[in-house]
């Protein structure tokens, strides 16, 4: 494969989607019209995709895909020179989750063989003809409903399915990714802009995704209703159907159990240890000791995908707004994957 002629088939396909994104759709021409109705197909089949949350997911895609920043990232790999067949079965909490892994496995000159999930099984075919298109057919993958004859294989999954997928692919080469999520962590002084951009965090994707924060880490004298009039910006979240039915179920719930629970008519929050919470439930805690913070990170880093903190806390973290915003080289369960394919 041409890996060179694959590179500007990306960033062809990072234009046409940036042009796409940007059109009124009065002006849109015939391929236009094909996008737009994988938009409109995608949501109807999972209503979680929402256009603009699919909209959201192409712009920072778009934004990835151009050829200094793919460069950028290749150079610090190397491409194999015998293609072997990598079995992909993609997740589809969120959109196009799986299309890291896809343009990884192509672009490290192996074959990726996919198994979509029933639950995004539209738009990644769609961009990957296009990119095929703008590379005059130089890369090459397939579409499956079995995995059968592949080199290696990287699967993403929950817990309970990845203790099956560990056991299934026990014998090959491979990434088995399990349930992650993601945490904030706050000093106290944030400004409505920084706690702005941490409902964005929260939020983005309903909160279906590993990069979303599911517990914030508050200081002790820290004003909860702060984070509530941080979250208005995002209160029409709760005329989503799917979304508002988990907030019904977990407030009923709460509310049987005597639960104490903080509400603002369209998320809770609730002090809780717990790392995962609930769809429409946030967890907090509060911190007397910066030490009980990373503590409590040590002991849960295999369950945690990133951190959204100012960097003056000293945590490995990301800025606020910025979690659903990962680089090319930025991994899921922060296991690297082109070395991975280097080496198969």
């Amino acid at each position: 494969m041409n890996i060179e002629k694959a590179v500007l088939g990306l960033n062809e396909l990072s234009s046409y989607i940036k042009d796409f994104l940007a059109k009124n759709p009065d002006n849109y021409n015939e391929i236009d019209v094909e996008f737009e109705q994988v938009l409109k197909r995608s949501e109807i089949e999972n209503p979680w995709f929402t256009i603009d949350n699919q909209k959201f997911a192409l712009k920072q895609w778009a934004e990835l895909l151009t050829v200094d920043n793919l460069n950028s990232w290749l150079k610090e790999y190397s491409p194999s020179k015998t293609s072997k067949k990598v079995g992909l079965i993609l997740a589809g909490n969120i959109p196009l989750v799986g299309f890291h892994d896809v343009i990884s496995v192509i672009l490290s000159n192996h074959i990726p063989l996919i198994k979509l999930s029933s639950k995004d099984r539209l738009m990644i075919p769609f961009l990957l003809k296009k990119w095929k298109e703008f590379s005059d057919g130089e890369i090459n993958y397939e579409f499956v409903e079995r995995l059968e004859n592949f080199d290696a294989v990287i699967a993403t999954g929950s817990n309970n399915t990845a203790r099956y997928l560990e056991y299934y692919f026990k014998n090959h080469l491979s990434i088995i990714r399990k349930n992650r999520t993601s945490v904030a962590v706050l000093k106290g002084d944030e400004t409505e802009d920084d706690l702005k951009l941490l409902a964005n965090d929260i939020f983005r994707y309903f909160g279906l995704g590993c990069r979303n924060v599911t517990r914030v880490f508050i200081p002790e004298d820290f004003v909860i209703d702060r984070l509530f009039e941080s979250f208005l910006d995002f209160k029409e979240i709760i005329n989503h159907n799917k979304y508002a039915n988990n907030y019904d179920y977990n407030r009923a719930v709460y509310l049987l159990n005597q639960d104490k629970f903080w509400d603002n008519n369209f998320v809770m929050l609730k002090e809780d240890d717990k790392l995962f919470s609930p769809l429409s439930v946030i967890n907090f805690s509060r911190y007397s000791s910066l030490d009980e913070v990373k503590n409590f990170i040590a002991e849960n880093e295999e369950n945690i995908q990133c951190i959204v903190a100012k960097n003056e806390l000293g945590l490995e973290s990301i800025p606020f707004g910025e979690a659903q915003n990962p680089s090319l080289n930025t991994y899921a369960d922060n296991v690297d994957t082109m070395k991975f394919l280097e080496v198969i």
